[in-house]
């Protein structure tokens, strides 16, 4: 396994090549039928991954437009979003911003969101790293499609809407999604370094370590909506809809139980899922999944809130949040919470057994650097390959 240092994360190294290929999946599949055949008592995974396109580069995050294309979007770290029909990458671009961005480690092109209306309105939204005066920063922007061709974006249309500053050069968070209520919601790291040295996580006054959440409807360039829990606190930020994070990656939301999940990277020794609530402090840093941070310490855990999940650095090292099962093509995964790890490469469920209380389980060991899930416009779920390939989780 991939040992980190002591500022774990989920893009701590470039990628090697390529993925894996569709020989060693069937290789994969003919060892598991010997092992059937040799062990009664052995079981099949109830899902494998299926083959769809390789040749990316440093893939982040899979985005659908819901537009009835069938296109895929998918976001490469060092600055481009490709586009994905059928079995086949198009080319060229859908939009490049290298030029602008700093890339590298964990910081470049993180999160791309469309907007709900974009089949008619064609905005999208970026979370990226940049430079301003030799200062690091995290930008959130918006862009619109090109009026002419819709696999291309204008790259002239490009429009901050919020900035800050960020100490360090890692724990950017990095995704944004648009809720059920429309509005703009933001994942963002403690800043970096390791152990949240200023205390980013639990403080206020800073937009980072925490869920943000914006309306780009209206305002200019945006408005704070006036339910947002700390909105009128004094020093308080009006963004700010939950906190106590330390590295974000990647979180989705849940139409029928209308609940945000987050799979929020661990330190040294615990992974953790969340489930957001407004307002909510999710700990970081006094706490590590379920435990007092520093190790071994007494920690005050009242009004922090506890994960769903976790999972030790025996089974991997950076959780990648992923989303609960509502397709139809894997009818034993219905309502099941899917995310992995991108060390390890193994895919676990979560399943509320009782209200508030979730067993995990082990779904399938993929054998790859898992950086984000993919959720289609059918719900069906696709698996990214920091390495540069894109399966799709199917049945067995």
């Amino acid at each position: 396994m991939y040992v980190q240092n002591n500022s774990r994360r989920p893009l701590a190294r470039r990628p090697l090549g390529l993925g894996v290929t569709p020989a060693p999946i069937i290789i994969l599949v003919l060892i598991l039928v010997t092992l059937v055949a040799v062990e009664p008592g052995w079981a099949a995974p109830a899902v494998h991954l299926q083959f769809i396109v390789s040749g990316l580069t440093g893939p982040l995050d899979f985005q659908s437009p819901r537009d009835g294309t069938g296109r895929f979007f998918i976001v490469e770290q060092a600055g481009t979003i490709r586009i994905v029909k059928g079995k086949k990458v198009l080319a060229p671009a859908f939009l490049d911003i290298s030029s602008i961005i700093v890339s590298g480690g964990e910081t470049g092109l993180l999160g791309l969101a469309f907007h709900p209306q974009y089949k008619s309105n064609g905005r999208f939204f970026l979370n990226y790293t940049r430079r301003v005066s030799g200062q690091l920063q995290t930008a959130i922007a918006e862009y619109h499609v090109s009026p002419t061709n819709p696999n291309l974006a204008d790259p002239n249309s490009g429009k901050v809407l919020l900035s800050f500053d960020q100490p360090f050069d890692n724990h950017k968070g990095g995704q944004l999604a648009f809720g059920l209520d429309g509005f703009l919601y933001i994942g963002t790291g403690d800043g970096g370094s390791g152990g949240d040295p200023l205390g980013n996580g639990q403080k206020l006054t800073t937009l980072l370590g925490k869920m943000l959440r914006i309306d780009v409807n209206s305002g200019s360039p945006y408005a704070i909506p006036p339910d947002n829990p700390f909105v009128g606190v004094g020093g308080a930020k009006g963004e700010i809809w939950a906190y106590g994070f330390r590295n974000p990656w990647r979180f989705s939301f849940d139409k029928t139980s209308k609940r945000l999940f987050v799979g929020d990277v661990g330190q040294d020794a615990w992974e953790e899922v969340d489930i957001l609530t407004k307002g909510g402090n999710f700990g970081w840093n006094i706490m590590e999944g379920n435990h007092c941070y520093p190790p071994g310490s007494n920690c005050n855990k009242t009004g922090l809130i506890p994960p769903i999940g976790e999972y030790s650095h025996s089974e991997g090292i950076a959780v990648i949040g992923g989303y609960v099962y509502r397709g139809a093509g894997i009818p034993v995964l219905k309502g099941l919470y899917v995310f992995g790890d991108f060390g390890s490469g193994q895919v676990w469920t979560l399943q509320e057994t009782q209200p508030g209380t979730w067993t995990r389980a082990p779904l399938l060991s993929t054998g790859i650097n898992i950086s984000a899930f993919g959720r289609a416009g059918n719900n069906e779920l696709y698996v990214l390959d920091y390495n540069g390939t894109l399966y799709k989780l199917v049945a067995n």
